[in-house]
């Protein structure tokens, strides 16, 4: 990796330059961080399982025509995916109360939505990534009109593909947060899903119990995270667990030393 070249790194994945022009080597880290990075551990093997749930949900949702940044996984820690611009946005989507909007509004955690809500907050960890509308989106010109409608449209869109999905393993998705990005072909420009999408993006409750099965778990101090992040990844069949939960098993008996 020495060779290559940095472009970003973040709380939880680094940005290398792309084998090609037009592309990123995006690196997933064991780091874990919560309230803005204040809170920082490093979990083993928890970069290894979210490379691996994201290129599966990244391929899932291409195959029924969302528009996504994502090529190939390289090998147990990278994916390869195409250079966009990020939009300066986090769109939520939510259909369970939990976190900041049972504060905000008083909803009791665990309370279903009358109907999935989009929210938009503007990407900016010193101010804490506050909450914003339409209209401050438009007013600082974070993205156009034509590409709020599409964030909206999509991110109900793979709201309700992964809902699905999950439901089908005995998981309730409570909320996600997707990003997007700015994919410029040739005169062309298209606003396409990125980032990531894993347990650290996502609210995810046993049906039955509601055990916490996301990044809730290390947020609160519950313990489990990895183990909790690795039981959804054998719930979709993306991995099998062992005994020894430092070493993650594909489904095809390819082995990663989760370090």
């Amino acid at each position: 990796m020495s060779r290559r070249r940095k472009i970003y790194e973040g709380k939880a994945k680094i940005l290398y330059e792309g084998p090609e022009p037009g592309t990123i080597i995006q690196y997933f880290k064991d780091d874990a961080t919560a309230f803005n990075a204040e809170k920082h551990a490093v979990l083993d093997g928890k970069g290894v399982l979210n490379n691996r749930l994201s290129e599966f949900f990244m391929t899932r949702l291409a195959g029924i025509g969302v528009p996504t940044h994502f090529l190939k996984r390289i090998n147990m820690r990278e994916q390869l995916v195409k250079k966009v611009d990020i939009i300066p946005l986090e769109v939520v989507v939510r259909n369970v109360a939990a976190g900041s909007i049972s504060k905000r509004l008083g909803i009791p955690e665990g309370e279903s939505l009358p109907r999935s809500l989009v929210e938009f907050y503007y990407k900016k960890d010193e101010l804490g990534d506050p909450m914003v509308s339409e209209e401050h989106i438009a007013a600082f010109n974070w993205a156009s009109p034509q590409e709020m409608d599409d964030m909206v449209s999509t991110a109900l869109r793979v709201n309700d593909f992964l809902a699905g999905l999950f439901s089908a393993v005995g998981i309730r998705l409570v909320d996600m947060k997707l990003e997007f990005g700015r994919l410029y072909e040739g005169d062309t420009v298209r606003t396409v899903l990125a980032d990531e999408i894993s347990p650290d993006s996502c609210r995810l409750w046993d049906l039955e119990t509601n055990e916490k099965l996301d990044k809730d778990r290390f947020r609160r101090d519950m313990g489990g995270v990895t183990e909790a992040y690795a039981e959804v990844a054998t719930r979709l069949g993306i991995i099998k667990q062992t005994s020894d939960l430092a070493t993650v098993v594909d489904i095809n008996g390819e082995r990663s030393g989760a370090k």
